[in-house]
């Protein structure tokens, strides 16, 4: 089988960056673009992202996860701590994130070490999940190798009758890892691929920027 794509191209030409006028830390100029994506009602899930961990087997992984929240000290996502990337990051904290928004031509890759979260910000992002989600998560020892017969919706089902109406308690297993970046590219196409790119890079506790060659 053969696909040949050598002609599928696009020119991009929607925006540019001034980079006179950069913010002095990369999660201020995060967060420009993240709300002018979200404001732009362009893109369905703005806050899709993809998270690149390196595996027990020495190979990169990489799957779409969700940022459920950005402050200062960095990005926070949710997982099952013994899925196989959670195991990973546990094992090797050094990850990767990544934003494409095609609508607006922008991409930003953050390079990051990632922690739990307290047990507390955990127990608060679980108790907001609905119930069904939260349910979920019980039922999936996510990762593993399970039956193709096995019916997981028919165990939630169960479930929901023993724990409607009642506080479903954190499973130990599930919580919040927080991405601390080390290093942020920003991306923005531009025509002839002589695409804008601005690279912060943290020295010394504080950050530098360069402009990169497209």
């Amino acid at each position: 089988m053969k696909q040949d794509l050598s002609n599928k191209r696009m020119d991009y030409a929607k925006n540019s960056m001034d980079f006179e006028k950069m913010p002095a830390t990369p999660m201020l100029l995060f967060d420009e673009w993240y709300k002018q994506a979200f404001e732009s009602q362009l893109i369905k899930e703005v806050y899709a992202m993809s998270l690149s961990t390196i595996g027990r087997d020495g190979f990169p992984k990489n799957r779409i996860v969700l940022l459920k929240e950005y402050n200062a000290d960095g990005f926070v996502f949710y997982t099952n701590y013994e899925s196989e990337k959670g195991k990973a990051i546990l094992e090797n904290p050094q990850v990767c994130l990544s934003f494409f928004w095609d609508e607006l031509e922008q991409q930003v890759i953050i390079k990051g070490m990632a922690e739990k979260v307290s047990q507390e910000m955990s127990d608060a992002y679980f108790h907001q999940r609905p119930f069904e989600s939260q349910l979920g998560a019980i039922v999936s020892a996510q990762s593993t190798v399970i039956d193709r017969s096995v019916n997981l919706e028919e165990q939630v089902n169960a479930l929901k009758t023993i724990w409607e109406g009642k506080e479903i308690p954190r499973p130990e297993h599930w919580g919040g890892f927080l991405v601390k970046a080390v290093e942020v590219e920003f991306w923005q196409g531009r025509p002839s691929r002589l695409h804008d790119r601005l690279r912060y890079q943290l020295q010394d506790g504080k950050w530098v920027q360069d402009r990169l060659s497209p």
